[in-house]
């Protein structure tokens, strides 16, 4: 077949294709153009979906007679002040959206620029009418109906009327996140869906509480403030408490110069900068802002414009994990507010099962038992109940009488430790429960890496070397590595065949099992990367450190030793989650433990 040139409506419809997927990407691609029109409130409507109805209003500088007919065609736009795609300062550039919607679907704008009168075009499957003029106070509104009419094949691929719902809906969120000084109205079909009313983007707690309408109701009490610039490029917005995390990375709400993104960079530099926060398998919800030059940033890389490239991706990807790392440790020991209502929850509907499971068991009746069973059941109710006059753990008050000051600390005063693990504290209006193994494995962690950081991991000689077996592998990759081992205060020797002996431990670690903790890190090196030093996994060998360093399960401490756990833990950054992501501690506050009761 000879090469010919492809009429002007097939490129249209080819250039849809890569940028009109589905009803929420033409309701993206005109709010965008609302936005950048300059607008403060947008409303937008939709029915079925998007598929027989998308109208757009809002009330920016509009267009006049000769803007309003060049919109429609192709590569035609207000957003390139030249020739150069490397100064993009807008979030709609590319020049194809409206005549792509117009190729496929039947369009229709009405503009009214200034003071001016107000004119519509309309263009169906890529046939453009005469402007005429028109009724409009102001502003611009765009209607898209019939989406795909066009193009009946790209029928198949449209979802349910619900999931499409749910992903304009997911594009309007976005947008209203990356820009608060707006307002957004969403209707679908017959219901308003989402809206929101502007705020000052320089008020942080107003921001925080549009955002949380948006995120979730938690995500105002379990966020920490992000804020950092260097060189120009600034990243602000909100981080979740490492304990404040979901299953997927959908809650991750990122945004370059107010366009969203779903970046792989982005995602990985949040993902290092909660390493060593979660737990597997979690990730936290946060909303990120970065602001930076558009001469910096390559907005051209992907047709729906979900992905960006960065000129220098090893500074952005340093500011994020830093700037979230710094954040975290502001929020020192804090913990999410809903691991105190989720146990709450659980109590609350374990009472409920403890009182109805007969009753739902046997379809609503009362059990019944044998005569001889019932009988041995009302000697028992009769029976005085033994062991409550006996502590379940060690209740016993520290040497130094307690003061009402002691209960304003923020873990508040530890009055008693239970099955051996369990540190109870109680605070003015709260109760907290501590883990005592979970929350001395983070302080040994934090100190180890911050010895590493500082002066460097101090260390004591053993009396009597540990003698240590391994096989040959772990031996020889325990032994490649004894000068980096021994910076992290661990000095090993060979000791005869499959053996080494164990000469100095970091002082943190002193009443560690030292035969695990080796064939542990022996373990650790094993997996690692040829290429790859201890230092570029340090995290991975002082968890192991830590575990081995901490306050064993089933260790009895006695007040003063509680004490000074919790004060220390009061003084630690991220002490609020182990090294492997679980909490430390619980706290349940006074009013909700009331209710539970129903004193409330």
């Amino acid at each position: 077949m000879a090469i010919q040139q492809l009429s002007s409506s097939t490129i249209n419809r080819i250039a849809a294709g890569e940028v009109i997927e589905r009803p929420a990407s033409v309701v993206k691609e005109l709010v965008e153009n609302a936005i950048d029109a300059g607008a403060d409130h947008i409303e937008i409507v939709t029915v079925k979906g998007g598929m027989e109805l998308i109208r757009v209003t809002d009330n920016g500088h509009g267009m006049d007679p000769s803007d309003l007919s060049l919109c429609v065609e192709r590569h035609a736009t207000s957003k390139l002040s030249d020739d150069s795609l490397v100064n993009i300062s807008t979030l709609g550039f590319r020049g194809e959206a409206l005549p792509s919607i117009g190729s496929v679907a039947k369009l229709s704008i009405k503009s009214r620029f200034k003071e001016g009168e107000a004119f519509e075009v309309r263009v169906t499957a890529g046939k453009k009418s005469e402007i005429r003029p028109v009724a409009l106070n102001r502003g611009t509104v765009v209607e898209v109906r019939d989406l795909f009419f066009a193009t009946p094949a790209r029928l198949k691929f449209i979802k349910s009327e619900r999931a499409e719902n749910a992903a304009i809906t997911d594009v309007i969120k976005r947008l209203a996140m990356a820009h608060p000084q707006i307002a957004f109205d969403l209707t679908t079909g017959e219901r308003k869906g989402f809206s929101v009313q502007p705020v000052d983007i320089h008020d942080h707690q107003a921001l925080l509480h549009r955002l949380g309408r948006i995120v979730s109701k938690d995500f105002v009490d379990n966020a920490q403030i992000v804020s950092e610039e260097r060189k120009g490029v600034k990243l602000s917005g909100f981080a979740g408490l490492p304990t404040f995390h979901r299953a997927t990375t959908q809650w991750q709400f990122l945004f370059v110069n107010g366009r969203p993104v779903k970046d792989k960079l982005l995602i990985g530099a949040v993902r290092a900068a909660y390493s060593d926060l979660l737990p597997n398998g979690r990730f936290p919800i946060l909303t990120l802002f970065l602001d930076i030059p558009p001469s910096e940033v390559d907005v051209n890389v992907h047709p729906a414009k979900t992905e960006v490239r960065f000129r220098d991706s090893g500074f952005v990807r340093s500011l994020i994990i830093s700037a979230l790392k710094n954040a975290l440790v502001e929020a020192g020991f804090r913990s999410s507010s809903v691991l105190g209502d989720n146990t709450l929850t659980r109590l609350g509907l374990g009472a409920q099962r403890g009182q109805r499971g007969a009753g739902s068991e046997f379809g609503g009746r009362q059990p019944e038992f044998p005569n001889h069973v019932n009988m041995a059941l009302a000697e028992r109710a009769q029976a005085p109940i033994e062991g409550l006059d006996i502590a379940s753990g060690d209740t016993a008050p520290s040497r130094a009488a307690l003061k009402p000051e002691d209960f304003n600390q923020p873990l508040g005063a530890a009055r008693a430790q239970i099955h051996k693990n369990y540190i109870i504290s109680q605070t003015a209006d709260s109760i907290v429960i501590v883990d005592q193994h979970a929350a001395h494995e983070r302080l040994v962690y934090e100190s180890l890496k911050h010895a590493m950081e500082t002066h460097g991991i101090e260390r004591q000689g053993l009396l009597i070397p540990e003698i240590v077996e391994l096989d040959q592998e772990m031996e020889e990759a325990l032994m490649s590595r004894t000068g980096e081992l021994e910076e992290l205060g661990i000095v090993v020797e060979k000791f005869g065949p499959r053996a080494v002996a164990v000469q100095e431990i970091p002082v943190l670690l002193d009443k560690a099992d030292i035969g695990q903790l080796i064939r542990d890190i022996a373990e650790e090196i094993q997996s690692f990367d040829g290429t790859l030093s201890l230092k570029e996994r340090l995290n991975e060998v002082f968890a192991k450190m830590a575990c081995y360093g901490s306050v064993r399960s089933g260790r009895i401490l006695n007040g003063d030793e509680m004490n000074a756990l919790l004060r220390q833990m009061e003084a630690t950054p991220n002490s609020a989650q182990c090294n492997h992501g679980r909490p430390t501690y619980v706290e349940l506050s006074l009013n909700d433990i009331e209710k539970l009761f129903g004193r409330r």
